[in-house]
């Protein structure tokens, strides 16, 4: 494949991890050092984390190639904490990098995991073959999305799977039963829309700009509600808008298919979704996994079309389940 090196992913998230490194009370996180010499960074499971946090861990997770920020938002009456994402290097930072495409799964640990590091050990390949990318550097920077801190023999298996030097791995922790957790999800919601439009059949490499943004849920302790609320806030709250080099036609139909208003069980909350089947995923028709709305924009005319809308009536329902 042709690979373009563009920008460094893991090195412009390391530089974001040492802000974090360097003042760990302000943003709630603790820091330890494995025997191996990798870095582990609690942003939630242990430590009180918080909006800063959270919105920390969303930049890291996209690689340091976009930004997020804090707003508030009126959702039919109900005022909640938004997250404002924007990425000018979509495919990169959302799908390179914030995708949650690697189960590492060392002896005795499983966790799901996001970040840059991924693109080094291309996790999985047929993602980077499909953006044209690949990552060369020296550091490693990782989220694992887990209630169980990694052993050092995960931080060895990262950077064997990165071919860097274990002292330059970096591992942050996140958890769904987190505020800082909770952020980083709504922060999701640009690479959300992204995801759905790949499936979609539209080529990444044309998506030129992206921003988008998503309420935060208030956090529930149980964690299938937890994920419930915050699977809402981008189902039925997330809002986003695209730049793409294609044409109108093309860009009319993927605007109408692409919002979460295409779901056979659009309506329901995503907790009574995730019961009615268990908890198994697969199950769920994957039209769920999208923003409530979608903007595309044709850089070559200029035209924009808009799809689905904000549902405050469901996220009222998921903020009392």
């Amino acid at each position: 494949m042709t690979v373009k090196r563009l920008l460094s992913i893991n090195r412009l998230a390391h530089k974001l991890v040492e802000e974090l490194l360097a003042e760990p009370d302000y943003y709630g996180v603790t820091v330890e050092r494995l025997p191996s010499g990798a870095t582990v960074i609690d942003t939630g499971l242990e430590a009180p984390g918080g909006y800063e946090a959270g919105l920390m861990t969303t930049r890291i997770a996209m690689g340091g190639a976009g930004t997020a920020s804090l707003g508030y938002a009126d959702f039919g009456g109900v005022k909640l904490p938004t997250v404002i994402v924007s990425t000018d290097h979509p495919a990169i930072a959302l799908f390179g990098a914030q995708l949650a495409g690697w189960r590492i799964k060392p002896e005795g640990y499983t966790a799901d995991c996001s970040g840059p590091a991924r693109a080094l050990a291309l996790k999985p390949k047929k993602v980077f073959r499909k953006i044209e990318y690949q990552d060369e550097a020296d550091v490693a920077v990782l989220l694992l999305e887990t209630d169980k801190k990694p052993p050092d023999n995960a931080a060895v298996f990262v950077a064997e799977a990165c071919g860097v030097d274990p002292k330059n791995v970096y591992m942050l922790l996140t958890s769904t039963t987190s505020l800082a957790g909770m952020v980083q999800i709504s922060g999701r919601v640009v690479e959300t829309g992204l995801f759905r439009l790949d499936v979609l059949g539209l080529d990444l490499k044309k998506v030129l700009h992206g921003v988008g943004y998503a309420p935060v849920m208030p956090v529930h302790t149980d964690w299938g509600k937890a994920m419930g609320r915050a699977e809402d806030a981008l189902t039925y709250g997330g809002v986003t808008s695209y730049i793409v080099d294609e044409d109108d036609e093309t860009l009319r139909d993927l605007a109408e298919r692409a919002p979460s208003s295409n779901c056979k069980d659009y309506g329901k909350t995503s907790y009574e979704i995730y019961k009615a089947v268990d908890f198994d995923f697969t199950q769920i028709d994957p039209a769920l996994f999208a923003p409530a709305v979608v903007t595309l924009t044709s850089a070559r005319t200029g035209a924009t079309f808009t799809g689905g809308e904000i549902s405050t009536e469901v996220l009222k329902s998921s903020i009392q389940d």
